[in-house]
C-alpha cells in the first residue's frame, strides 16, 4: 500500500510505501474506531442520565413549563377578546352618537330654515390629500382602531358644525328678539294718534311724540323687544317712566305707569310685562304713552306696531 502526501508548496508531493504489518495496524484502526465513538457516545449518554439531564424529572419540568406557556397563551387570547369586546362596544357607541347628532343636525336646519348645502349633516365630511401610499405595497383592510379614529373624526366633524349652527342661531334669535314689532299691551285699544293733536289740557295744537293706548288700570304693559333697560323711575311729564335700549339705534319709552316691575340694568324679554297701566304725570286717565326713538329720534309708533314679527 502506498500513501501519497501532497504539500502545499509549489505542489510537491511525497510517496510513503506501507509494509504489511503496519496495512493490517491502520485496518484495525479504522473497523475499530466507530465502536470506539459509539460507546463513548453511550457512556456520555448514561452519564448524563445519572445527573438528571435526561431523566423522568427533567420531562416532567418540560412538560409543567409546556403547561404554563399555555396558560399565559389562554390569558392572552382572553385579554384580547376582552379587549376586542370593549373596542366593539365602543364603536357602537360613537356610531350612536353620531346618529343622534346627525339628527339633531338635520332638525335644526329644518326649525331654523337655514340652508341645507351648507349643513350637510347627512353626508360625510369633505376630505381629500396626497395618497403617499408607496407603489406596489400591498393594501391592508383597516382595523378597528382606524374605524374608531374615523368615527372620531366625524363625530369632530358634527359638533363644529353644530358649533357654527348654534352660533348662527343665537345671533338670529337675538336679531328677532330685539327685533322692534308689535303692542305694548294685552289689553286696551289706542286712544292717541302720533302727531300734531289738539292738546287735552290747553286746547291749542301740540306735537304728540307717541301713540296713546287706554285701559283698565294696573293692566300689563310689556316691552315690544328684548333689551336693557336705562331708565324705571319719574320724569317730567311722563309721570312713572320705563326705558327700554334694543340696540341698533332703537328705544321704546313707556310713559304714567302706575307701577314699574323693572329696575335700570335689567335685561328685558320680547312681551315681558315691565310695567303696570297708570294715569301718572301729565295725564287724563289710565293709559300707556308708547314712545319709539330710532337713532335718537322719535318716529311713529304706528309703523312698528303693525309690523310683522320675525
Amino acid at each position: 500500500m502506498n500513501i501519497i502526501i501532497v504539500g502545499q508548496r509549489h505542489g510537491r508531493s511525497k510517496t510513503i510505501s506501507l509494509g504489511p504489518v503496519a496495512r493490517w495496524i491502520l485496518t484495525f484502526i479504522l473497523a475499530v474506531m466507530p465502536f470506539s465513538m459509539g460507546a463513548a457516545g453511550y457512556y456520555l449518554t448514561m452519564m448524563l442520565a445519572d445527573e438528571g439531564l435526561f431523566g423522568p424529572e427533567t420531562a416532567k419540568a418540560w412538560e409543567q413549563d409546556l403547561t404554563q406557556q399555555r396558560k399565559k397563551l389562554d390569558k392572552i387570547r382572553e385579554q384580547t377578546d376582552e379587549q376586542l369586546v370593549g373596542l366593539t362596544l365602543r364603536m357602537a357607541e360613537l356610531q350612536t352618537r353620531l346618529t343622534r347628532l346627525d339628527a339633531l343636525g338635520e332638525r335644526l336646519i329644518d326649525q331654523s330654515k337655514l340652508d341645507k348645502g351648507e349643513f350637510n349633516f347627512g353626508d360625510l365630511p369633505a376630505i381629500g390629500g396626497p395618497n403617499r401610499q408607496d407603489v406596489g405595497s400591498v393594501y391592508q383592510a383597516p382595523g378597528i382602531m382606524s374605524v374608531l379614529d374615523e368615527l372620531s373624526e366625524q363625530i369632530d366633524n358634527r359638533e363644529q358644525q353644530l358649533e357654527v349652527l348654534d352660533s348662527l342661531l343665537g345671533a338670529k334669535k337675538i336679531t328677532r328678539d330685539t327685533f322692534v314689532a308689535g303692542l305694548p299691551i294685552k289689553k286696551g285699544w289706542m286712544s292717541s294718534r302720533y302727531g300734531m293733536r289738539t292738546d287735552p289740557f290747553t286746547g291749542r295744537l301740540a306735537w304728540h311724540g307717541g301713540v296713546d293706548f287706554a285701559g283698565k288700570s294696573g293692566s300689563d304693559i310689556v316691552s315690544v323687544a328684548s333689551g336693557v333697560v336705562t331708565w324705571a323711575a319719574k320724569r317730567y311729564g311722563y309721570g312713572l317712566l320705563v326705558e327700554v335700549n334694543h340696540g341698533n339705534g332703537y328705544k321704546t319709552r313707556y310713559a304714567h305707569c302706575n307701577e314699574i316691575t323693572v329696575k335700570v340694568g335689567d335685561v328685558v324679554r320680547k312681551d315681558q310685562v315691565v310695567a303696570l297701566m297708570g294715569s301718572t304725570g301729565r295725564s287724563t286717565g289710565p293709559h300707556v304713552h308708547f314712545e319709539v326713538y330710532k337713532n335718537g329720534r322719535t318716529v311713529d309708533p304706528a309703523a312698528y306696531i303693525h309690523r310683522t314679527r320675525r
